[in-house]
């Protein structure tokens, strides 16, 4: 087999060419190669550029699909009179919005909603109190992780069966508090006096891992040298936490209160599952379920989903100027 060299001619080239002929023929044909393989298809460059946008379009087709079109139809609900069965619906205006402020069975729920607010301060303390705690060397630290993170992982509506069990009469819950003497403990669900703080105790118990998680990620973000700094100063473990842990994870307090207020106007499942809302335990969200499904009356229901909306945006808004964030540089 022949292996042609620079400057001759290609082996299938007529032996009669001349030889300025051949050298263009050469030529032309090393051209032809370098174009191929720096060119390559016309629509190629194109295709390269409209890929990241074909990416985004399906995420914000899905994304205006089930939650901004949704939405608009919520409005749109919210000043008709539609019972959620006919084709017809009927424009009322604002007389929706206005039976959401003026009748006491409705607005008054959202008092329901300051006994979740008030336990997701227990809730952040513990798991502040623990995430300090195991953010430092600790025997078995792992393992109290998993303990204290366990109960998030777990579906509500287990949850709500399990303490369910607890706090029925004669259960766990009253045989334990029977070992120390108590012979008469309370309805814990049947009592409308005492069932709302059971069913804050519950969210507690349920939600504390996620606080844990975020103070404990923030935690460990400080670096470890400032920690080093304190101990050879002779600070103690109280000192380090009120100068450098607690300045170190304010971003992250502010955050688990934003998620408190709204999770305490949007409680759903720990109410409905354990009490249906009876004995003066229907939150907000259970009485905008009621409505719509139970009454047939979806136009209002409509528009005490917006009324909570809007609260839960106003609350964020206020407490984002009140607390700003603030850029914190412990270095």
């Amino acid at each position: 087999m022949a292996i042609a060299t620079p400057g001759a001619a290609p082996a299938d080239a007529p032996a009669a060419l001349s030889a300025p002929a051949r050298g263009r023929l050469v030529g032309i044909t090393r051209r032809a190669g370098r174009r191929g393989r720096r060119g390559g298809p016309a629509g190629r460059g194109v295709l390269k550029h409209l890929t990241p946008w074909f990416f985004l379009a399906a995420a914000v087709g899905l994304l205006l699909l089930f939650t901004y079109w949704p939405a608009l139809n919520l409005f749109y609900f919210s000043v008709t009179d539609w019972d959620g069965i006919d084709l017809q619906k009927n424009f009322v205006g604002l007389d929706n919005y206005v039976e959401v402020f003026t009748d006491p069975r409705i607005f008054s729920v959202f008092f329901v909603s300051l006994y979740y607010f008030f336990a997701s301060f227990a809730q952040m303390a513990i798991a502040l109190y623990f995430a300090t705690i195991l953010s430092f060397s600790t025997r078995f630290s792992n393992l109290f992780r998993g303990i204290l993170f366990f109960p998030y992982l777990i579906n509500g509506v287990a949850i709500g069966f399990v303490f369910l069990y607890l706090f029925q009469p004669g259960g766990t819950l009253d045989t334990v508090l029977g070992w120390f003497g108590m012979s008469d403990p309370p309805q814990w669900l049947g009592n409308p006096d005492v069932v709302n703080w059971s069913l804050a105790g519950t969210s507690v118990w349920r939600y504390t891992g996620m606080n844990f998680v975020l103070f404990l990620g923030a935690i460990q973000s400080i670096p470890h040298e400032l920690y080093e700094a304190a101990d050879l100063d002779g600070a103690s473990r109280w000192q380090q936490f009120w100068a450098i842990i607690f300045p170190g994870i304010r971003r992250v307090v502010g955050l688990s209160f934003i998620l408190a207020i709204s999770g305490s106007l949007s409680v759903f499942e720990i109410p409905f599952i354990m009490t249906g809302g009876a004995n003066g335990s229907a939150t907000f969200v259970i009485q905008t379920l009621q409505t719509a499904f139970t009454f047939r009356q979806v136009g209002l229901a409509s528009a005490m989903a917006v009324v909570l909306l809007v609260i839960v945006l106003v609350v964020t808004w206020i407490q984002r100027k009140v607390f700003p964030d603030e850029k914190v540089d412990l270095t």
